[in-house]
């Protein structure tokens, strides 16, 4: 009996709404699993580079992957200590930054002559009266402190997937009923592999070029912790959209609060823009292009989604998850209309299937 186009919808409806449960109720354990295997993605994709290299390409595959992983692993770990120790240093200056704050405040005021207007002092009491930077700086903290554990059990978790990759996939093949079902499947694997590794080491090789470029400029002009602040800067650019805008106005901010000095401000912001619009929207198409290929309001949405699932993180990840959604939906008949959704373009008439996804008929 065929079910009625009602049903489908139902039990549509249905698999939506527990699979979105699943996602938030899941969030501890799934979390550091998907970024686990992410990270492999990216550290696969490295190794490939490397073995191209006269020295490294001797050592054995598995050697070259458990040396990256100890280097990845030992890069977030004085990462994290770097942004403990910065968000310290923010709670010590917190009173001198707030003072400067309300310094240039009064300069303005008095500049305007509003000093003694009632409306102002309540406007001021509501906005600059309730910055406080050492509270900030302890929520700050008390979230790195619990991201530690996160990143340990991604290692862990990265370390084991990396080890059982290929026996992972014998299993997988062992378990599947006919050549063609294997066939089918471990294409929609070696697809999510080379599309999802090519666009995360690119993306991360323009991260830490904008976070070099703007710790100088950070430095250049004397912004207190720019080695903090460009690590922000370099993370928050794998947030698609609204990440550029937000590792700019960050430091930018704060530097308000160091200098209080409005000029110093806005030539700060001018200088990180300039960068980020360089990298954005002249380096980083000649080196991603439009691989993945998924629409823009569709990475919105899918940024929206991930991040009320599983916030910041949730955030970083939106743009992979949704690539390889993409690339399992573009893999079967029934679901190929879903992929062309999600699509930016149509690769040719009559066959719709995104460049992200798979080639056009799979076994």
């Amino acid at each position: 009996m065929r079910d009625t186009p009602f049903q489908t919808l139902v039990l549509s409806t249905v698999f939506v709404l527990a699979f979105g449960t699943l996602l938030v109720l899941g969030r501890s354990i799934l979390l550091p699993i998907v970024t686990a295997t992410i990270l492999v993605y990216l550290l696969e994709s490295v190794a490939g580079a490397l073995r191209r290299l006269p020295v490294l390409g001797h050592l054995p595959l598995g050697v070259l992957r458990l040396l990256l992983l100890v280097f990845a692993a030992a890069v977030v770990f004085v990462l994290a200590a770097v942004v403990s120790s910065t968000v310290r240093e923010i709670m010590a200056v917190a009173p001198t930054y707030e003072e400067n704050l309300r310094g240039m405040v009064e300069g303005i005021a008095g500049y305007f002559h509003f000093e003694n207007d009632a409306l102002w002092d309540r406007i001021s009491d509501e906005t600059v009266g309730q910055i406080n930077l050492r509270r900030f700086s302890l929520a700050v903290l008390g979230g790195f402190t619990n991201l530690g554990s996160v990143v340990l059990m991604v290692i862990i978790y990265a370390a084991f997937i990396t080890a059982e990759r290929r026996s992972f996939q014998r299993r997988l093949t062992a378990g599947l009923r006919s050549p063609e079902q294997s066939a089918r499947v471990l294409a929609v694997v070696g697809a999510i592999n080379e599309k999802i590794s090519r666009y995360l080491a690119f993306k991360t090789l323009i991260n830490v070029v904008l976070g070099t470029i703007s710790y100088g400029i950070l430095w250049a002009f004397g912004v207190d912790f720019a080695l903090f602040w460009a690590v922000v800067i370099g993370v928050l650019n794998y947030i698609p959209y609204v990440g550029s805008l937000l590792a700019v106005a960050f430091p930018v901010a704060l530097s308000l609060a160091q200098f209080a000095s409005i000029g110093m401000t806005l030539g700060l912001g001018a200088a990180l823009t300039v960068v980020q619009i360089a990298l954005g929207n002249i380096i980083e198409p000649r080196l991603i292009g439009r691989q993945l290929n998924l629409s823009p309001f569709v990475v919105l949405l899918a940024l929206a989604l991930w991040t009320t699932l599983w916030g910041i993180p949730g955030a970083i990840l939106a743009v992979p998850l949704t690539s390889i959604l993409a690339i399992v939906l573009a893999s079967f008949d029934k679901t190929r209309w879903l992929a062309l959704l999600l699509a930016e373009r149509v690769d040719a008439p009559g066959r719709p299937a995104p460049a992200a996804a798979l080639p056009r008929k799979l076994p």
